[in-house]
């Protein structure tokens, strides 16, 4: 069919199978060019990774993660996500080409990998993952001991496994009721958003589907697999941004949630690495990127809107692939860091690469803008296209080298 994006409610519905691919070989071009021995800037060679597991690979942080692991450092990896192949009459979702894609780029380059699909909530799926992680192991060769485990699940719902409780999470402020005006990036039109304070129930259901339980069921469970060593390191993602956000992000749900992963991370630490079974867990705070998710949080779309249009001003501007290896290049696997106790963090252990955003110019420069910016000059005062772009672009829309007038195949048999 010939495959045109479906936009509601800055929703993509559908995607593109070609468009996908060709997103993935150039965030591969990228990690390439960036991370090889020569250019990566004196990592020891004992720290990379040789064996990574990516527990959400499909998408945005997570595909970057397992993309500059296994072409950067020629890792193993292995990863997990949840997508729907295409039907007779509508497309696989991006995730699922992506994933496609990954295998396809990697097999090609001699690399080994494993992609599974399932609920990662679940215990049968953490022992699945464990038999995948053998079997890459064998056929590289390799010590089955995985050197990375990078938690980046974005998930609506989660079934507690201990309970069988299905939760549910909702983006709502705490406390106070929100309202602010967010953007159509389509058209550029403006329109106030309204949000009541969630309930304690709605609290603690985010947290359960959001925070770090599921993390730390994941350290143990691969623990008792004797698949972790004291090479081990594990990070998941977070995100702080700016203070006029922090009603719906920081100080609402999604804060609450992150709140507990930052507790999940220090337990893991306690129970795990003071004990020498791994390296370390870090919380890496990452920059404002367009994803499927950050497009219908409200306010979120036109705050980046305008920090794409001052950061590509002051030439500092990162998607997720260049977030992930200044990540894994500076941060976590700099040369320095081959001792997990060297990792630059801040004040409260955590890794930032948001600090660019977070710039005093940058930020007040964005602030300006936010203040300033209406309707009729947005096209000129923010990136609302570069936002745009990059929505569409991560449902394989708007790539370049692409013929969108082509009849195309939707299994994805042809990427």
């Amino acid at each position: 069919m010939i495959i045109k994006p479906m936009v509601r409610n800055n929703i993509c519905l559908n995607s593109h199978p070609a468009g996908c691919a060709m997103s993935v070989k150039q965030q591969i071009e990228y990690a390439k060019k960036t991370l090889s021995p020569d250019v990566r800037g004196g990592a020891l060679e004992g720290a990379v990774p040789r064996l990574a597991l990516i527990i959400g690979c499909s998408n945005g942080y997570g595909l970057a993660s397992r993309i500059a692991a296994a072409f950067g450092y020629g890792a193993v990896t292995v990863g997990l996500s949840r997508e729907k192949a295409a039907s007779e009459n509508h497309t696989a979702t991006p995730g699922f080409y992506n994933n496609l894609a990954f295998d396809r780029e990697a097999a090609a380059a001699g690399l080994v990998s494993r992609t599974l699909d399932g609920n990662a909530f679940l215990g049968e799926t953490k022992a699945e993952i464990a038999k995948a992680v053998r079997d890459a192991a064998a056929e590289a060769n390799i010590p089955a001991k995985i050197d990375l485990i990078v938690y980046s699940l974005a998930s609506p719902v989660r079934t507690d496994p201990k309970t069988g409780i299905l939760y549910k999470s909702a983006i709502k402020p705490v406390g106070e009721s929100f309202s602010g005006k967010t953007l159509n990036m389509m058209n550029g039109t403006f329109h106030e958003t309204q949000a009541e304070p969630a309930t304690a129930d709605e609290i603690y259901s985010t947290i359960k589907v959001m925070g770090g339980e599921d993390w730390e069921y994941w350290i143990e469970a691969l623990e008792k697999e004797g698949l972790v060593s004291p090479k081990t390191r594990t990070v998941a993602y977070s995100y702080l941004g700016p203070e006029h956000s922090w009603p719906i992000y920081k100080n609402g749900t999604i804060g609450k949630a992150k709140e507990d992963l930052e507790r999940a991370c220090d337990d893991i630490n306690k129970t795990y690495a003071a004990s020498g079974k791994i390296a370390g867990a870090w919380i890496s705070v990452n920059k404002a990127v367009v994803t499927r998710s950050s497009a219908v949080i409200p306010i979120i779309p036109l705050y980046i809107s305008c920090l794409f249009k001052v950061m590509k001003e002051m030439k500092l501007h990162e998607g997720c692939i260049e977030q992930i290896v200044r990540l894994y290049r500076d941060r976590l696997y700099a040369a320095e860091s081959g001792d997990p106790e060297m990792v630059p963090v801040d004040r409260k252990g955590r890794i930032r690469i948001d600090d660019w955003e977070m710039r005093e110019d940058v930020q007040r420069a964005v602030m300006k803008k936010m203040n300033s910016v209406t309707e009729n000059n947005v096209f000129t005062e923010t990136d609302v296209a570069g936002f745009k772009h990059d929505f569409l672009e991560a449902h394989g829309f708007d790539v370049a080298g692409i013929d969108y007038e082509a009849d195309t195949d939707i299994s994805g048999n042809n990427i």
